[in-house]
Order: C-alpha cells, then structure tokens, then sequence
C-alpha cells in the first residue's frame, strides 16, 4: 500500500505536469478539469503496467501513445503535432530527471543505485522534476498564447 501511495505522490504530479505540457506546447489552453482526471488515469495505468512482468520502459511507450491518442481525441490537435509535442515533453522530463538526479547525488555524496534502492527518498528526489514541468507549463502557455477552440469537450 505504501509503495503504491508513494508512486501517486510522485507520479500523479509527474503526469499533470507532462499532460498540461504537452498541450501547451499545443497551444491549447490549460483546462485543469480535464487535465487532473485525464493525469489520475494515466497514473493508474502506468502503475498498473509497471506492476506487470514486462520489459521495463514499455510503460514509457505506453505512457507516449495514451497521451498523443488523448490529445487527438479531446482537442483538435492533429495527430502527428500530438505526438511531436508529446515526445517534446518527455524529452523535457528526461532532462529535468537527469539533472536533478545528477545534483542530488552529487549534493548526498552517494551513488544513484543507493539513491534509488531508498523508495522515500528515491520520490522525494524526483518530485522537483515533476513540479518544474507543471511551472513550465503555466510559463509557456502564458507566453506563447493558446489558440482558440482547440478543446472538443
């Protein structure tokens, strides 16, 4: 039960973030009456995948077509801009995690199997990444204005 309530502390933030930065990017306005549920899902899903005996990172490839396909679906997005600005977004979390991944090891004076193998401080860790994602998303959809009826529902 903890391991699971920890992966929503960490995870949920991480795809709210992902999500309204995805449609960002987009320049569809952020709506947080879609994008909270429609995060909560793909939490409950990635969990779900990654609690399985599969190859580890399907949930990654998984996680990439739930997005661009939800996307596609509510807003008027074409699908090959859903995909560009999903994978746009992963590739901002990538480098977010890797940075801070790479400071917090260097600022606990310890290596990053240790880091990871403490499941508490593994999400306190990468919890940052998640929170600069959803900033990201409010400065980019403030700066660079969202376009007009974008949203099918």
């Amino acid at each position: 039960m903890l391991r699971i309530l920890l992966f929503f502390v960490q995870g949920f933030p991480e795809s709210i973030g992902i999500c309204a930065f995805s449609l960002a990017l987009a320049r569809v306005k952020l709506r947080w009456g879609i994008i909270l549920p429609a995060a909560f899902v793909m939490t409950a899903i990635i969990l779900a995948l990654r609690s399985m005996p599969i190859t580890f990172g399907l949930h990654t490839v998984a996680s990439i077509l739930l997005l661009a396909l939800f996307i596609a679906m509510s807003t008027r997005v074409p699908p090959s801009k859903c995909f560009l600005v999903v994978f746009a977004s992963f590739d901002m979390l990538v480098l977010l995690e890797y940075t801070i991944l790479e400071e917090a090891v260097r600022l606990l004076n310890t290596d990053v199997n240790d880091l990871m193998s403490n499941a508490f401080l593994w999400k306190l860790t990468t919890l940052p990444q998640a929170i600069l994602m959803i900033i990201f998303a409010l400065l980019f959809s403030k700066y660079r204005k969202p376009l007009k009826d974008l949203w099918r529902i």
